[in-house]
């Protein structure tokens, strides 16, 4: 094979500004048109985001009323996203007069609620007029908010089940209920704690912005600088080093900042050129970085947003998330790496040489301390801290770590020595921005929870998910795996419009009872859900991060979005193993570390062995190759292997063995006669 240099961290010759510009955009529909600032009002919206922050650190720490807690979170919220996102393109880059009268009003509302004290609480029922004032105002604010943050998609969706909380007795049936008045429905909407400012806006005020605010800390700390090297250090110089090295680098990048287009874009502007070279097509190598990517909303620590929410909605820790989260990773990743190896036999790619900077023992020398990010928030919650406090400790140990070397200190060595003022130099330090960073990166989802409370609350009001539950099951006929099937279809659905957080919700409340009702365990069809809402980050139109690599490698969007599918199809059927026997929440252990020491580890074993191997199967299934080329009995063979093994019952794990065995001789027959001969 020909031999190639290539060097890191040189992307620009690759990547055109037309490709960048469009990254952009696509980043922009997942987190809003924001406004650049400078100057005076740069940093009154820095100091106001920073101030966020710390209060949310503060009350990590410190107790804080729930409703004090959530009231305050929203108004910095509503406040930052009317300075921070536009009404429209046409007015970026300032900031009307209608938007600081908006910004003012989430103010006032917080301080109305704030001022009338637990009696504001207790007149829900009978709100009076300043109450229901107030109450349209937020509704009406959240909307617009989420409006300039997410798109149309969300606020017509949650105004239309508005609508039908009002008028539910002008229904068919079984659609049908008594209907809510005005006063009614903005009493249990914004004066009490299940609607607004319900179980999502607490995940988010208590959870998800500590988590982004950690995130922050590492980005600027230099430890997703440290994560690219070290992969590609770890794993250059192989044919397939390219493609491990794009699977290695999006899990390290990707389980701490628990975003897909973020992961995408920041790991496919360096590794592109890396992923040409070897031979991988435009489409193809988009389709890898975007499947990397992608398995950062599944990757525990933090996984994506909707994994508060699991904990919250489940009333379980959150580490029992991270727990079931585990082996699904690990065959999430599998799947990526069987198809690079794959790739690799398939085109024929090169070996590739790297220049590297310093090798991977020696970065792990000087930046080891940012290991500790992946480790450090599961071992504070198994000391016994809570989530959130276990994410506070992180972000103290991710601060003062960084003061270990002078080039990832967030503080500059040089304020210390007074080498530049102190004021000047903290404020342009990376602490500051950390601090800010973290609270503007959690608006755009703070915006979608504010949001989901009033899907949640008509939910809950009106007997939605009883209903919707009752109608899946009809055209189920009972079957769980029809009714599995139904409800992946349903959240994949609502996930083309919606983004992952907003399908998660709205899903677990009108979905999630169907299958419950039938037998599976609520945290099974909660993580059922979970990852086919996931499964929706990879199909147009909401499919962001394979259409944000399109824009790095040049491909084509669609092509790139097929390739993407094809890389985790195979561990997208998983989650059927979850619900469609008790032998399948094996993959999740059981759900929780309270049974996890009666567990039955032989089952456990078996269960991760059957869906590694049908995992393989279908990865060989799908790319037409495993040790070489597939006939297409082959194929078909592999391919129904798979789906054989991926459900969970005895006869069809051992059709499926056998099919998988009768393909290996195949492949392997003509090698030995021909050493033979």
């Amino acid at each position: 094979m020909s031999e190639e240099i290539a060097r890191i961290h040189q992307p620009a010759a690759e990547i055109s500004e037309e490709g960048l510009k469009r990254v952009e955009e696509l980043i922009e529909r997942e987190e809003g048109v924001q406004n650049r600032f400078r100057g005076r009002l740069g940093d009154f919206i820095t100091a106001v985001a920073v101030l966020m922050s710390l209060f949310h650190l503060y009350a990590a720490y410190q107790i804080v009323r729930t409703e004090v807690l959530r009231a305050i979170h929203v108004a910095f919220v509503l406040f930052l996203c009317f300075l921070i996102f536009p009404t429209s393109r046409r007015f970026r880059h300032r900031v009307m007069a209608w938007d600081w009268a908006l910004a003012a009003l989430g103010i006032a509302i917080a301080v109305y609620l704030l001022a009338n004290g637990d009696d504001f609480f207790d007149r829900s029922i009978l709100p009076n007029s300043w109450d229901v004032v107030f109450g349209v105002a937020l509704i009406v604010l959240v909307l617009e908010a989420m409006r300039r943050a997410t798109g149309w998609v969300m606020p017509v969706i949650t105004l239309c089940f508005l609508l039908y909380a009002i008028f539910g007795p002008t229904l068919p049936a079984p659609w049908t209920h008594k209907g809510y008045e005005i006063p009614r429905l903005i009493g249990h909407m914004y004066m009490t704690l299940e609607g607004i400012y319900g179980v999502a806006v607490d995940v988010s005020s208590s959870l998800i912005i500590l988590f982004t605010v950690y995130g922050a800390f590492l980005q600027y700390s230099g430890a997703g600088k440290f994560y690219i090297d070290f992969s590609f250090s770890a794993m250059g110089g192989k044919p397939t080093g390219a493609g491990r090295t794009v699977v290695l680098a999006s899990f390290l990048l990707g389980g701490p900042s628990g975003s897909g287009v973020a992961t995408t874009v920041t790991l496919g502007s360096v590794a592109y050129p890396m992923l040409a070279k070897v031979g991988y097509g435009k489409d193809a190598a988009g389709g890898l970085l975007a499947a990397g990517g992608l398995g950062a909303i599944i990757s525990p620590p933090v996984l994506g947003a909707a994994a508060f929410l699991i904990a919250e909605f489940l009333k379980i820790s959150y580490l029992d998330v991270i727990l079931m989260a585990t082996i699904p990773t690990c065959l999430y990743y599998l799947a990526l790496f069987a198809m690079v190896e794959i790739d690799v036999r398939k085109f024929g790619m090169q070996d590739v040489i790297f220049e590297r900077v310093e090798s991977a023992w020696n970065l792990s020398k000087k930046y080891w301390f940012h290991f500790l990010s992946l480790v450090s928030i599961v071992v504070f919650m198994l000391w016994g801290f809570s989530p959130v406090m276990a994410v506070f400790w992180a972000t103290l140990v991710s601060a003062v770590t960084s003061f270990l070397r002078p080039d990832t200190a967030l503080i500059p060595y040089q304020v210390f020595r007074r080498k530049i003022p102190v004021g000047r130099g903290l404020w342009d330090s990376g602490l500051v921005k950390a601090l800010a960073g973290g609270s503007l990166g959690v608006l755009n989802v703070a915006a979608t929870c504010a949001g989901a409370g009033i899907i949640v609350g008509t939910v809950t009001l009106t007997g939605l998910g009883l209903k919707f539950s009752s109608i899946v099951l009809d055209y189920a006929g009972g079957s769980l795996l029809l009714t599995a099937i139904y409800t992946s279809l349903i959240v994949w659905i609502v996930g083309l419009a919606v983004p992952v957080t907003a399908s998660y919700i709205i899903c677990a409340v009108i979905a999630a009872p169907a299958m419950i009702k039938l037998g599976v365990p609520d945290f099974a069809a909660h993580m059922f859900i979970f990852y086919y809402a996931v499964l929706s980050e990879v199909s147009p139109p909401t499919a962001l991060s394979p259409f944000a690599a399109a824009a790095i490698t040049g491909g084509d969007p669609y092509k790139t979005t097929l390739q993407c599918w094809k890389y985790t199809t195979p561990a997208f059927l998983v989650p059927f193993m979850f619900v469609l026997d008790p032998s399948g929440t094996g993959l999740l252990l059981t759900g929780s570390f309270k049974t996890l020491a009666g567990a039955d580890w032989g089952s456990i074993a078996l269960v991760t062995f059957t869906a590694a191997v049908g995992i393989v199967a279908l990865a060989g299934g799908l790319q037409g190759w495993l040790f070489k080329r597939t006939s297409l009995a082959q194929r078909i063979m592999l391919v129904v292997a798979g789906f054989l093994l991926v459900y969970p019952k005895a006869l069809f794990d051992a059709v499926g063995f056998a099919l998988v065995v009768l393909v290996l001789v195949m492949q392997w027959l003509p090698r030995a006669s021909t050493r033979t001969s």
